[in-house]
């Protein structure tokens, strides 16, 4: 066990790093705005949450390209893999041209928001400014994509502590203004993250043709047209794949829509408990990718046991730093609040969300990192099953219930927000539960589907 959760943390440790550089963004965003004003606060909630919906939805897609990729590696076809990085290239500039046209034509989605004016007003201005960063994301989603499949992390790593390094100043200069700039406020982060997007996505297709890492994929040899029958493939697994994004983070998406009912303060004090978790979550998320990496290259070899033995010992090492984690948010749950908002009221309303949170995220961990093995092993139907159950008709539709007191007899405690929170948790807990057992079916199907091609073989 203790070979394969080093094998593990090897790779999980950068994507952990790259992935708290990125949700950095966030935090700096909401800490920085924040202190801008309260309706900037939760504008930034509302578009955030929007666009995180588009893009979870359109990257889980090209994720597609991480157990492909993962695989022929593993079987030692490097040819393949440049073929496929192309085609992700075409797909991914197909998909930009969706994603931009929702992005900079809100306003559908913010009418279930029913927000006043004022905010309304400042989300359209955020998302219509993410909206051109699109492109470049998906370009350098297909990058990261590649670089996990092969385990090569801290490629990525290394592209988002310098992109890290730009956004504070940026934000400064964008949120509130200077050197000729006017303050922006909230759209002020949207411009500084669409400019660092088009760099990353530069610098990342530069990688691909200069490092001698990339140089057996042979990936910009020559030019190549979309190619149906991979694009086929990378659609029939990728489309389930960002169902179940989409269903995940829509889930949050929604949440967050009717939450802005109940007011600015409750919005902001959810934007807050929704930042906490989504840092809790990036180590989960890194533990997954890394496990599916080291999964989907052992499947490649055709090293099946290997392969199950990697991915029990991935999802037990996910939930155990998950439960840690808990325990920590616990303890410093006011001076972590204190850290993201001076008002008090706001303070207030993120308390007990908060403390949701904690639990909330042991089930994220036991959930993605099933999923992200399943995945590895090119199964994504009966997960996005799961979880369309689980997220929107547990979650989504309890929370709706719990929220607003649907049949007149939910306890005050579990109204509001933490009605939300907690009909959301008890989702991830039966999405958890539902994928793992799944995994543990599939997993040991592929061992005797192994051990029977053997015995084939040696008679």
């Amino acid at each position: 066990m203790f070979a394969d959760v080093r094998k593990i943390a090897g790779l999980a440790w950068p994507v952990l790093i790259g992935q708290l550089a990125i949700i950095a963004f966030g935090v700096i965003d909401t800490a920085m705005v924040g202190r801008y004003s309260a309706t900037d606060l939760a504008a930034l909630g509302l578009g955030s949450s929007i666009y995180i919906s588009v893009y979870i939805g359109l990257t889980g897609i090209l994720t597609a390209l991480q157990p492909i990729a993962g695989q022929l590696y593993g079987a030692a076809r490097y040819d393949e893999i440049g073929e496929e990085v192309r085609q992700a290239l075409w797909l991914a500039f197909a998909l930009a041209l969706i994603g931009f046209l929702i992005l900079y034509f809100p306003h559908p989605l913010l009418q279930l928001a029913r927000a006043p004016e004022a905010l309304r007003e400042r989300t359209v201005s955020y998302l219509q400014i993410v909206a051109f960063g699109l492109p470049a994301s998906l370009a350098f989603r297909v990058y990261s994509s590649l670089t996990n499949a092969v385990g090569q992390p801290r490629l990525v790593m290394i592209l988002q502590i310098g992109a890290l390094m730009l956004k504070l100043p940026l934000n400064t200069w964008l949120i509130f203004g200077g050197l000729g700039a006017p303050a922006l406020g909230g759209p002020g982060c949207a411009l500084a993250s669409t400019l660092i997007n088009w760099t990353l996505a530069v610098v990342g297709m530069l990688a691909m043709t200069k490092l001698d890492v990339f140089r057996p994929f042979a990936i910009f040899a020559h030019f190549c047209w979309p190619v149906w029958r991979r694009q086929a493939a990378l659609l029939k697994l990728g489309i389930p794949m960002g169902l179940s994004y989409l269903i995940e983070v829509t889930s949050y998406t929604f949440m967050a829509l009717f939450i802005a009912r109940f007011g600015t303060t409750t919005l902001a004090g959810h934007q807050i408990a929704g930042n906490i978790g989504a840092v809790l979550y990036m180590t989960p998320l890194s533990i997954g990718i890394a496990t599916s990496t080291l999964v989907a290259q052992a499947l490649g070899a055709h090293r099946y046991e290997a392969a199950r033995t990697l991915a029990r010992h991935g999802i037990a090492m996910a939930v155990a730093i998950a439960c840690c984690y808990g325990v920590i948010v616990l303890a410093l749950r006011p001076l972590i609040i204190a850290g993201y908002t001076p008002d008090a009221r706001v303070a207030a309303a993120a308390m007990p969300l908060v403390l949701i949170v904690v639990f909330y995220h042991l089930c994220d961990a036991l959930q993605i990192t099933s999923a992200f093995v399943l995945r590895a092993y090119r199964v994504a139907v009966v997960p996005t099953v799961i979880y369309a159950v689980a997220l929107w008709g547990v979650g989504l539709g309890g929370g709706y219930a719990l929220g607003f007191d649907v049949g007149g007899w939910v306890p005050v405690s579990f109204t509001g927000a933490r009605g939300f929170w907690l009909a959301n948790t008890a989702s991830l807990a039966i999405a958890g539960v539902g994928l793992a057992l799944y995994l543990r079916w599939i997993s040991g199907r592929s061992v005797r589907m192994g051990a029977q091609m053997q015995a084939d073989s040696a008679a």
